[in-house]
């Protein structure tokens, strides 16, 4: 019986082959995976589109533009390293924003999170009106780098503004924040802290996923509420303060809209609100040195890369993932 059912027909014997089981079934799933993969890339060619034609494209043209002599009404002219030499070594001003902007984002962003780290912890817990508090102190950052909020921190810290309406009140003799060398950049760090909702609200996400247990253990060990934040609350805030602080160091280093509202465009005075990208502006689209704003922009693409990387590289010294143990 066994030799009967294992035989096998002869080579060259007669007879139909046997069919190919799954044959069918597996080229219609092979055509509907095409189908699917051509409608998902028709699906993707507006972003294609985007990448190449607003992102990659412009960005190789900027480099090319950063090595000429390019004033917008006539053809670029190739001058090669012209451009960064000068940013280098003949254009003071150059360094004058250079050092204004990292004045403004070293004080900055330290500030903006502390603040919203503050706010965070006041207002993570659930109590009566909560929401209400959040929803407010987040309305700053909805209105983000604004015109009209610019023209309004204009306004407070002008001769006659606010802030010197209340100095007078207590004997104060007041000045105009905005136009004095020493106060003017300090106006727009104020501006920057000011606008916080946006990290507290990531904060409070990340407040949120600690769980109460530990804190109830540590208070029954008699753990008071500073050793309670610097034992449970930061480490396991820490991935949430990585992100906020790769986030709002790039957005430290772009600041332009209120620079340019309260200086009027100028960078003044004494170029003490000339942020990086307000004096890339002014060189482009002011005095048509497109050549030149192009290398600017490329020196500041790669020197905000750098930093970035800085920052990725010293989270590995004081993040904490909750996982870590686990492998």
């Amino acid at each position: 019986m066994a030799d009967t059912v294992n035989r096998r027909p002869p080579a060259g014997a007669t007879g139909s082959p046997p069919p190919v089981v799954g044959t069918a079934p597996s080229r219609a799933a092979s055509a509907r995976r095409k189908r699917e993969a051509v409608a998902g890339y028709a699906f993707l060619t507006p972003w294609f589109v985007g990448l190449f034609g607003i992102t990659l494209l412009p960005m190789l043209y900027s480099l090319y533009l950063s090595f000429t002599d390019y004033d917008l009404l006539s053809a670029p002219t190739w001058v090669g390293l012209e451009n960064y030499v000068r940013m280098f070594t003949e254009d003071p001003q150059y360094w004058n924003a250079v050092r204004a902007t990292l004045l403004f984002a070293l004080v900055s962003v330290p500030l903006k999170l502390a603040v919203a780290l503050g706010a965070a912890l006041l207002l993570y817990r659930d109590r009566r009106g909560v929401g209400l508090y959040r929803s407010l102190y987040y309305v700053p950052s909805l209105l983000g780098g604004s015109v009209a909020i610019a023209i309004v921190w204009q306004t407070i810290f002008g001769g006659s503004g606010a802030i010197n309406e209340v100095l007078g009140f207590v004997g104060v003799e007041g000045r105009s924040w905005i136009t004095n060398p020493s106060t003017a950049l300090w106006t727009l760090v104020l501006l920057a802290a000011w606008q916080f909702g946006a990290p507290m609200v990531i904060f409070l996400a990340g407040l949120k996923q600690i769980p109460a247990e530990m804190f109830e253990a540590a208070s029954l060990d008699g753990a008071g509420r500073f050793k309670q934040f610097w034992h449970i609350t930061f480490p396991m805030l820490s991935p949430v303060l990585f992100f906020n602080v790769v986030l709002e160091t790039i957005a430290g280093f772009q600041g332009f809209t209120a620079a340019f509202v309260i200086s009027g465009g100028t960078g003044g005075p004494a170029d003490s609100t000339l942020l990086y990208t307000l004096y890339l502006y002014l060189r482009g689209f002011g005095d048509f040195q497109m050549g030149y704003a192009s290398a600017m922009a490329w020196v500041f693409l790669l020197v905000l890369g750098v930093i970035t990387a800085i920052v990725f590289r010293s989270g590995s010294l004081w993040v904490h993932y909750a996982d870590e143990g686990e492998h």
